[in-house]
């Protein structure tokens, strides 16, 4: 079990720096942002990262008609469920600000114009991920032998007093996103998050890549039950969920985001493919049978992936379907769910090359859902097989341009 485990991480990580690539990338406009650790108030809640560092993030300030406006943006990067991965995350930025370095936006966070027209002048901030816990973590006690803080939540609520002082409170409009973990810490966090302004401000969610199923009937849901449940026991986290889940089921089950969109109040927007490429590499757990050749099928080319191999990757996207039906309608909910082979889409060449039929950008589709300008659900039940939706290479620079046309 520790061994899948590793092999998940692993995997996870390289997949991130992958990401990162593009979220860290120079793009055509503003130079590299600055680290800012987290001051006083994250001394006096006890907020730390892992090693005990403090907590940082990264902030472009507004400029413009975007001054009282604000995007904030958490990492991802998996998590830690045993005391020896979450002892081996210490010794790289997923656990220790002194591994943490200046960043380049791009994406979402961009500053052109061009290639984010809603959101480019925005205050754009970067909240870093160093607790392994989805920013939900909250152990009183500090591990005597690894000195090991887990205390994700407490990150977030001083990050959140930090930028609250900086203006953000008297901000007209708020995001509030995320990739992978970072996203399935805005599913936790969108509700609270929507607490700390006042009722005039439009305040939305955005989940990128983070609706990781349960799947009770899909092969690997024990060791996906077993994951999870690890995080949320060893980091302490039952007590920050919600009581409208942990009161109808084991608090790692409410660490999956089909027991939790249902009751989330605050407008959100769901933005995912049926066939997650870091689930089905990593969470998607193949019979002993087809196991043989597994890691080559989904994390190098779908090409090698045997008939047996390609019927699994297909139930994910129709259990993927299942669990999302489950968390019922809403009438501010947005959504685009499609069926191209990846994980995250807004950083870096994801937010500007992706196309829906109707040749809409990500950014044209979510700033229209954000500004109340046209609402949108789509979900793409044509495709029964995962597309190869190549985006652009990863250099050099400048991005190529593609359309990405797929059928909902």
């Amino acid at each position: 079990m520790e061994d899948k485990h590793k092999a998940m991480i692993t995997h996870f990580i390289f997949s991130l720096v992958i990401c990162l690539s593009f979220v860290l990338i120079k793009t055509r406009a503003s130079g590299p942002i600055n680290l800012t650790l987290v001051g006083s108030s994250a001394v006096s809640k006890g907020a730390f990262c892992l090693d005990g560092s403090l907590p940082a993030y990264n902030f472009d300030e507004g400029f413009g008609d975007g001054v009282s406006n604000w995007l904030v943006y958490l990492e991802g990067g998996a998590w830690c469920s045993t005391k020896h991965d979450c002892n081996n995350r210490k010794y790289s930025y997923l656990g220790s600000s002194s591994h943490m370095k200046e960043a380049y936006f791009s994406g979402i966070l961009d500053s052109t114009k061009t290639n984010n027209p809603d959101f480019y002048n925005w205050n754009r901030v970067y909240v870093r991920y160093c607790d392994g816990s989805s920013f939900m973590g909250d152990v009183k006690e500090i591990d005597p032998v690894t000195n090991l803080h887990y205390r994700g939540a407490r990150i977030f609520d001083a990050v959140m007093e930090e930028l609250l002082a900086k203006g953000m409170k008297d901000a007209s409009n708020v995001i509030l996103t995320g990739c992978s973990a970072g996203s399935l810490a805005t599913i936790l966090h969108c509700d609270g998050f929507r607490t700390l302004f006042p009722g005039t401000t439009r305040v939305k969610c955005i989940s990128d890549g983070g609706f990781f199923i349960r799947a009770k009937d899909l092969s690997g849901a024990k060791e996906r039950e077993d994951y999870f449940g690890g995080v949320v026991a060893l980091h302490e986290i039952a007590k920050r969920l919600p009581s409208s889940c942990t009161s109808r089921m084991d608090p790692g089950l409410c660490f999956f985001p089909e027991n939790l969109v249902g009751n989330i109040q605050t407008p959100l927007f769901l933005l995912n493919s049926a066939f997650d490429s870091w689930q089905i590499g990593s969470n998607l757990e193949p019979p002993l049978v087809d196991q043989p050749g597994w890691n080559n099928c989904t994390k190098m080319n779908l090409n090698l992936c045997t008939t047996s191999q390609l019927q699994l990757i297909k139930d994910f996207k129709t259990f993927f379907l299942q669990a999302l039906r489950e968390t019922g309608k809403s009438s501010t909910r947005g959504m685009l769910i499609h069926s191209c082979y990846l994980h995250c889409h807004t950083y870096g060449g994801t937010w500007e090359n992706f196309r829906t039929l109707e040749n809409k950008t990500l950014a044209k589709v979510i700033g229209d859902w954000y500004f109340d300008r046209a609402s949108y659900q789509e979900i793409d039940t044509k495709n029964l097989t995962p597309q190869n939706c190549s985006l652009r290479k990863l250099n050099p620079l400048p991005y190529q341009k593609v359309s990405i046309l797929y059928h909902i």
